[in-house]
């Protein structure tokens, strides 16, 4: 293997970002932002790296296990790289912005990386795009994130958009009575997981009759949101898990009386992805890509002080940019050596993207336009005029 190869090799699930699609990604995450912007997020800059302690905090407890540590040389702590932007938001609304009115909106935009990557994102470092309402629990704030997030991704292009509503700790609330062995409460999850009716009805001894009955309505219940609510509006359930019930009906509605076009689906047992979630999420998908857009729902936010109501939402780029219009790259032009500085700088201005000759070299006019084909230049400029090499 040469030098030069065994330079360019990469740890699996990294990879370089190359042009155009590295400029294509940066764009498109500008774009968003700006988007959050006029729905009155501001933007936030966390940094890569922080105390260990600090950001596996609470609801970070759940990113544990996909948590980069290192120890820091200057202050002899442990250091955590970031798995994921949402756990520094809420850091820093805790601390940062705890005496910032609310409800606070926040947005964000930068690179995770984890210890592993799953079957659907290979890719341990990847790019997040994301916003975060913080201090607001009702399902006004759910119907926000979601209708924000829906027309974010319509704004750049994305076409063919679904949402799945969740209700993760739905479950937890039926077979709260419960006991169970730490084997027998991960075989549930499995089943749940799996939507696997007999490896729950296989548990009916542990779980009882009445929440054998609800686990399997749930189960049922999953699909387009107005058949899913209704089977689970027939389902027998204690207060607590009727309020969270109640709480996602209510965001439903919200959804679709605000957006109507949107196609809403329901799954209130769905939890992988979710940890360290404790009220409605939702996940975005489209049509022409296989995994999720992104994922988002309602958690407690807080750093090293109180925790407080929150929802939110982040977009994995890579996977937005699989569903973005290819669109064409900007023009090209080749400056020959002497063209004069204004020419150029009027060419920018208009849009071009110049590439200047950085000697002489190339002598005759076949000379030069050979360069700027070699330079991937699309057009040439030749005694003050573009021309289109095309």
């Amino acid at each position: 293997m040469s030098n030069t190869t065994d330079k360019a090799l990469l740890p699996a699930g990294m990879q370089d970002g190359l042009p155009p699609e590295a400029a294509r990604e940066a764009g498109a995450a500008a774009r968003l932002v700006s988007h959050f912007d006029a729905w009155g997020y501001g933007l936030v800059k966390p940094p890569l790296m922080e105390f260990e302690e600090n950001l596996l905090y609470g609801p970070g407890l759940a990113m544990a296990k996909q948590t980069f540590r290192v120890q820091d040389p200057v202050s002899q702590r442990m250091l955590a790289l970031r798995p994921d932007m949402t756990l520094q938001v809420a850091r820093i609304a805790g601390s940062r912005l705890s005496n910032s009115p609310r409800p606070l909106r926040l947005a964000y935009s930068g690179q995770v990386v984890r210890v592993k990557g799953s079957q659907l994102r290979p890719e341990r470092q990847f790019g997040q795009v994301g916003a975060e309402l913080i201090g607001a629990s009702g399902p006004a704030a759910d119907v926000e994130v979601v209708l924000m997030a829906v027309e974010a991704l319509e704004s750049i292009g994305a076409e063919n958009l679904s949402v799945d509503l969740g209700l993760p700790t739905l479950a937890a609330f039926v077979v709260q009575d419960c006991t169970f062995t730490n084997a027998q409460a991960q075989d549930l999850r499995t089943a749940l997981n799996r939507k696997d009716s007999a490896g729950v009805a296989a548990l009916s001894d542990v779980l009882g009759d009445r929440a054998t009955a609800a686990l399997l309505a749930m189960l049922d219940a999953v699909g387009p949101a107005g058949a899913a609510l209704k089977k689970l509006n027939a389902i027998d359930l204690d207060a607590d898990a009727a309020a969270l019930r109640a709480h996602l009906a209510a965001v439903t509605s919200g959804i679709l009386s605000a957006n109507p076009r949107i196609q809403l689906t329901i799954d209130p047992v769905e939890n992988r992805g979710f940890e360290y979630h404790s009220g409605v999420t939702f996940a975005l998908f489209a049509r022409a890509v296989t995994g999720e857009l992104g994922r988002g729902g309602r958690y407690e936010a807080g750093g090293v002080g109180e925790l407080e109501s929150a929802t939110g939402f982040t977009l994995f780029m890579d996977a937005v940019l699989e569903v973005l219009p290819l669109t064409e790259g900007r023009k090209r032009v080749y400056l020959p050596i002497g063209t004069p500085a204004d020419d150029a700088r009027k060419l920018r201005s208009e849009g071009w993207r110049t590439v200047a000759a950085l000697d002489a070299s190339p002598t005759t006019s076949n000379d030069v336009e050979a360069e700027a084909r070699r330079l991937n230049c699309t057009h040439l400029l030749e005694k003050g005029t573009v021309r289109d090499l095309n």
